[in-house]
């Protein structure tokens, strides 16, 4: 017994409890439609000191987890933010975000002196109005509105909303420290501005240079990565100031050096699956439940911060509509999106309340802010937003790009690599191949590869070459039934996914065909499986396919379309010369919002048109523009009818962090037909950073 009760008290036991936590409470929260960091606070207080008492926020373990989360958590909110968009119009995002901090910064410390704070702390408060979480990013990405100058400047000011409330805290905290003079103040202020210099540019030349030198080691550079957002975190309290400003800055920092690459998802997926989930979770256990109703029976506070921020927001919001003429639905929009207060709002009122300046009071009303905010903010998005006017795509610029990248058969002649390594799947994928390659008058390469070891004369690297002979010796003869010879191509290579990738290079490649995964669950997400590492160092479009009958009898297919960008010429392409080889029928869906406007809606249909009258042979398309709340289950009604769907991959949107929404994976879980996943290369056609993995969202756009 005593046994038993020694081994409860392993620091390895609050672990596996946080561990089942985060594995089935967000689930359950989110099948009642709540959200899933909600379900996460309601564990905290459940398992908390107030409740069951199973965790104790004094334990080692949840105090180093927690402490991680936080620091996780800042710095994914600077890595997640857009500094494409952000270059595209930072004069106007610094005049908004200007706006959106000054104007709650003030509101909040009104608030605070109102309800008896000292002015050091009212400031604290108001700092926390000051910042905000893109939280509706996926619902105007979704609209097909990220184009809009309003919704980019929104999206670019975060920066100097988070940086600007972050210096505040730290500020407000070296105050609170005592011993406060002149002197004191500006020897802080002046050790932020130099730390924050060698932050953002030491820390960004730092992690270009290894990227640089690093070349493909995704592990090393993961390590980078940690360890610039922990030093970052280190070297912030060594001159006297919170940890997640560094870690903020750190985010901000590496943000250009990695890119869009897998290095970025494995980072960010590590802080959305564990340590961000258990941050919140120590969150819960902070909150005394008897102490949080008394707070809520003196209702004034927590009514005052809310109403103080919402109209705060709405504020700074009009003040941009009059600066930059923007119209009523612009304005409302800018207001909406600047609305939600979750990352850095929580971390800052955390650090703020165990610093002592700011009372449990306080802390329960933001919690509530939080939760108003991250449902109220969205739910306004998604009506504002629709309609909104973006500049014009050109789509036959973006289709005769493609054509040359895609399709070079007059320069170097059109190639399909095929990686063989499942022979179950072989036989498609090369039936698949040889249509393709025949449409184009091109040339089919079987690629295998024999993994090298340390030793060229190792017994496993001759089975290695044995079994890779015998998968292109039925290869070629599975292409010469088709009535087109296969090239086979044997690689020794030390990385199977680095070998396709090498070999598609050397041999001009125009498309890689691949043979869809089984692994994609934790270890693949975290270690990267091998579509993965192929899509992100091919040179060359990767199609990614799971084939349930014969290419050759596929005679209905569907391609949705998310936005309609140039990118979306790529799958409709690739269905062009399935239809024409195949007579197949060709339908081209866009999922629109319900309350899309009659003119948007015809736009979107002479758009999508004007797309398939160039790309699909006559008479052999359909336009269809379903009107949907859900992307997944329109797809998928859609799909009933069809023999194959192309997608294309496109990178998962985060909120600080936690994982919004995985298209598809519920896809994929789902479709009862055959798939074909497009996934292009980091060298795009626009010069827009590439998609993310075939494991994340995917839908054309």
């Amino acid at each position: 017994m005593e046994s038993a009760l020694e081994t409860f008290h392993e620091p390895i036991v609050p672990f596996a409890i946080l561990l089942v936590v985060i594995l089935t409470v967000p689930a359950l929260f989110e099948r009642l439609r709540l959200p899933g960091l909600v379900g996460l606070l309601v564990a905290g207080v459940v398992l908390g000191p107030n409740a069951l008492n199973v965790l104790q926020k004094e334990m080692p373990t949840m105090k180093l987890l927690s402490d991680i989360g936080l620091v996780y958590l800042m710095f994914v909110a600077g890595l997640e933010i857009d500094m494409a968009l952000f270059r595209k119009t930072k004069h106007r995002s610094a005049g908004f975000g200007t706006f959106t901090f000054l104007v709650p910064l003030i509101v909040g410390t009104i608030v605070g002196r109102m309800f008896g704070f000292g002015w050091n702390a009212s400031i604290l408060i108001g700092s926390l109005f000051a910042s905000h979480t893109l939280l509706a990013y996926p619902i105007v990405s979704r609209l097909g509105v990220v184009g809009n100058e309003a919704v980019t400047v929104t999206i670019g000011a975060t920066i100097f909303t988070d940086i600007g409330s972050l210096l505040v805290l730290a500020v407000c905290i070296g105050i609170n420290k005592g011993n406060f003079t002149i002197v004191s103040l500006i020897t802080l202020l002046g050790s932020l501005i130099v730390y924050s210099a060698i932050v953002l540019f030491g820390f960004d030349w730092a992690g270009r240079e290894f990227f640089r030198r690093t070349g493909d080691d995704e592990g090393n550079q993961f390590l980078f990565v940690l360890l610039a957002v922990f030093l970052a975190a280190l070297g912030a309290q060594l001159i006297g100031v919170e940890k997640i400003v560094g870690a903020f800055l750190a985010g901000l920092a590496v943000n250009d050096a990695v890119g869009e690459g897998p290095v970025k998802e494995k980072v960010i997926f590590v802080g959305s699956v564990l340590f961000i989930p258990i941050f919140f979770v120590d969150m819960g256990l902070l909150i005394d439940i008897p102490s949080f109703i008394k707070s809520l029976g003196s209702i004034w506070l927590t009514l005052a911060v809310v109403a103080g921020l919402i109209g705060s927001k709405f504020l700074a919001a009009l003040f941009a509509k009059l600066v930059y003429r923007y119209n009523w639905q612009e304005m409302l929009t800018m207001w909406s999106l600047s609305l939600p207060q979750v990352a850095a709002t929580l971390a800052a009122t955390l650090v703020g309340y165990k610093a002592g300046l700011l009372t449990e009071a306080v802390l329960n009303s933001v919690l509530v802010l939080m939760v108003v905010t991250a449902t109220l903010g969205p739910l306004i998005t998604s009506r504002v937003a629709v309609g909104l006017t973006v500049p014009e795509t050109n789509l036959d610029i973006g289709a005769n790009a493609l054509d040359e990248e895609f399709v070079s058969a007059t320069r170097s002649g059109f190639t399909v690599v095929v990686p063989v390594y499942n022979p179950q799947t072989q036989r498609y994928l090369i039936e698949m191949a040889a249509l393709l390659a025949r449409h184009e008058s091109g040339r089919i390469v079987a690629l295998a590869i024999a993994q090298a070891h340390a030793h060229m004369d190792a017994p496993e690297l001759e089975l290695a070459q044995q079994r890779g002979d015998m998968l292109l010796e039925k290869a070629a003869q599975l292409s010469r039934e088709l009535g087109l010879e296969a090239q086979p191509l044997l690689r020794i290579d030390d990385s199977v996914a680095q070998g396709i990738s090498r070999a598609s290079r050397e041999q001009n490649a125009s498309l890689i065909v691949m043979g869809w995964g089984k692994r994609t669950g934790f270890r693949a997400r975290l270690f990267g499986n091998l579509i993965d590492s192929v899509l992100w160092a091919a040179h060359c479009p990767v199609a990614v396919m799971r084939l349930l009958d014969s290419p050759m009898q596929i005679g209905r297919i569907l391609v949705p379309i998310e936005n309609l960008t140039a990118q979306a010429v790529l799958p409709v392409r690739f269905a062009q010369i399935l239809a024409e080889a195949n007579q197949a029928q060709v339908t081209l869906l866009h999922i629109c919002d319900r309350r899309i406007t009659s003119s948007r809606r015809a736009w979107n249909q002479s758009q999508l048109t004007l797309l398939a009258s160039k790309w699909v042979p006559h008479n052999n398309f359909e336009i269809q523009i379903t009107p949907h709340d859900n992307v997944v289950k329109a797809i998928l009604n859609a799909a009933r009818s069809s023999d194959l769907v192309i997608l294309r991959s496109k990178r998962q949107r985060t909120a600080g962090g936690l994982v919004i929404s995985d298209v598809t994976t519920q896809l994929v879980q789902q479709l009862t037909c055959s798939l074909v996943m497009l996934g292009e290369p980091q060298r795009t056609l626009t010069g827009i950073s590439s998609p993310n993995s075939p494991t994340t969202n995917a839908i054309s756009s």
